[in-house]
């Protein structure tokens, strides 16, 4: 089945926001091609100036992180409808900086992805090993782990809407990445265990992009790997000429 590729810029905490709209204007600019998504996910502080600033384009909004409530005591989180009152279709829930900084287990994961689903976002759920998981063999366990437990208690029309992120920790930010023989063979096993926990046809619809030092010179290569769906991109999103070469990859 062929599967929309997305492109997704994670700006991570970079960016003022004048800084952030003219990155985000100059996005909208070179994301013409009408065959692939295209997502940027700046800082809190600069999703509602980027959002007027999109109006009107074909680029979808993220945000980098959801609470599990509406509203509350919950000093520091940023609600659903927050997110969603400013134009925002998209979130980034359980990335790795998330989990291994903050100490985000799969429970808190999955509150906040079924939340961001209740409210109509299109959660982006991340998942990957450590370099010592991958080298005692782990990797397959860590993410069925993972990923049964980002989606407890989410149906199978619910998890349709979900794209998965696969991004081994040893391969972000150290200009380290995954062979395109071992992204797809994490790809094809999400994809795979998908299919265990719901059904096949879903599983063939769902969209898994590879997260880890991504970079123009070897986005193509990925891409060409039956089982990956596009790219959640963390530096070289944060520079319009690498950016523009990533989401305009043949």
């Amino acid at each position: 089945m062929k599967r929309r590729p997305l492109l997704a810029g994670n700006w991570k905490m970079h960016l003022n926001i004048a800084d952030a709209v003219e990155l985000a204007k100059n996005v909208a600019a070179a994301a013409e091609q009408s065959d692939r998504d295209v997502m940027i996910a700046p800082a809190f502080t600069a999703l509602s100036a980027v959002a007027k600033a999109l109006k009107g384009s074909r680029l979808f909004l993220g945000a980098q992180n959801v609470a599990w409530e509406a509203q509350g005591a919950f000093t520091g989180e940023i609600a659903p409808p927050m997110l969603t009152d400013i134009g925002v279709r998209m979130v980034i829930i359980g990335h790795s900086e998330r989990r291994h900084i903050f100490l985000e287990d799969d429970a808190m994961i999955n509150r906040r992805l079924r939340a961001a689903l209740n409210y109509d976002l299109t959660p982006v759920l991340c998942l990957g090993e450590t370099l010592a998981e991958r080298e005692a063999g782990s990797t397959f366990q860590v993410l069925e782990m993972q990923l049964r437990g980002g989606l407890q208690e989410v149906s199978a029309a619910q998890a349709a809407q979900v794209v998965l992120a696969y991004e081994p920790v040893w391969a972000i930010g150290t200009g380290r990445t995954a062979s395109t023989d071992q992204a797809q063979e994490a790809h094809a096993f999400l994809r795979r265990l998908l299919a265990k926990i719901y059904n096949k046809n879903l599983a063939e619809t769902v969209r898994v992009l590879y997260g880890g030092s991504v970079k123009p010179d070897n986005i193509s290569a990925l891409m060409a790997q039956a089982d990956i769906d596009g790219a959640l991109v963390g530096g070289a999103a944060l520079k319009i000429d690498a950016f523009e070469r990533i989401i305009r990859f043949q």
